[in-house]
């Protein structure tokens, strides 16, 4: 299934209307307000994604294995992550992207940073995009309280966090110029 036209009117990578103002770090935490855990079917709402797509990127390892078939907030923040990029980038190459953010899924001691916290980076930065003069001030602007955890790990988010920003954008662009191609043939008909 693919998913709704990318724009502000949704939290990227899901189908979830933003009817208010509120962060991608709070969307995520009000998902899982009280519950340590959301089985198959209330992901599937949430991303727009068949179940069979995501129990797949499961399978590949692009995404930890639930618990007791419960996805935790993590888990639900990469698959959001992976679906908002999904329509412009390959699946492998994605996959890549994310090991290079945090490695194994099924290993947290390699982590750069929660994919949780990574979305909620994500949403501030596209949310403030347009207050900034480039992309780079924008990003160390909205990771200016992260907290290095290993190595180079500050400079990995960057790199990491510009990729993903401008493929999210390319992705936006990419609907904007099938909806006018869509709307020319329309008017010639």
């Amino acid at each position: 299934m693919k998913l709704k036209k990318a724009c502000s009117s949704v939290f990227p990578g899901s189908c979830v209307p933003r009817y208010y103002t509120k962060s991608g770090g709070d969307f995520l935490k009000s998902i899982f307000s009280g519950l340590s855990g959301i089985p198959l079917s209330q992901l599937k709402e949430i991303t727009g994604v068949d179940a069979s797509a995501l129990k797949n990127w499961v399978k590949r390892g692009w995404v930890a294995k639930p618990v007791g078939k419960r996805y935790n907030i993590d888990q639900t923040a990469r698959m959001l992550i992976i679906n908002m990029l999904r329509d412009i980038m390959q699946l492998q190459s994605i996959a890549f992207l994310l090991r290079y953010i945090n490695g194994d899924t099924e290993d947290i001691s390699d982590d750069i940073i929660p994919e949780s916290e990574l979305y909620g980076y994500l949403c501030d930065i596209i949310d403030s995009r347009g207050s900034f003069s480039g992309l780079d001030d924008c990003i160390e602007y909205n990771i200016r309280g992260y907290e290095e955890r290993i190595p180079e790990g500050k400079k990995r988010l960057v790199n990491a966090i510009k990729i993903i920003i401008l493929a999210y954008e390319a992705s936006i662009l990419k609907s904007e110029c099938e909806n006018a191609l869509s709307e020319l043939g329309k008017e010639s008909v």
